[in-house]
């Protein structure tokens, strides 16, 4: 698990292991948002799985499964609502964090400056350069 902060209310991270969560509660995260879906790719924890773990360890979880390839209007709108539910600080997660870093960087565009959001996002070691356009 690589957690790379991008605010001081939101972070993300690659894929979470059920154990991933008890480091996650410790790191002081109140909420885990999964973006992956369940039946992508390699087998990985399932969110119902996650879900129940995050509860028993008091943490908010939500499943909100986005096609990386394919980021929508409605996703960015989601995303961002859901994070609006949630306490802070926030932990987002997919296959490597890449998904989790445009959904947030699309939320705030026009909030904040395109050259802001990308190098929000390759200071905490990621590239979302190829979403610029949508900035």
């Amino acid at each position: 698990m690589i957690i790379r902060i991008l605010t001081p209310d939101l972070a993300v991270a690659d894929q979470l292991t059920l154990d991933d969560l008890d480091a996650v509660k410790d790191a002081g995260f109140k909420a885990v948002i999964c973006n992956r879906p369940d039946e992508e790719g390699e087998p990985h924890a399932e969110a119902e799985a996650m879900a129940k773990k995050a509860s028993i360890l008091g943490l908010e979880f939500r499943y909100l499964p986005v096609n990386g390839g394919n980021i929508t209007d409605r996703d960015v709108e989601q995303h961002a609502a859901v994070l609006a539910e949630v306490p802070a600080p926030a932990l987002t997660y997919c296959r490597s964090g890449t998904r989790c870093a445009k959904l947030w960087a699309l939320a705030e565009a026009g909030k904040r400056d395109v050259n802001t959001l990308v190098e929000t996002v390759d200071k905490a070691g990621l590239s979302i350069v190829d979403i610029t356009h949508r900035l």
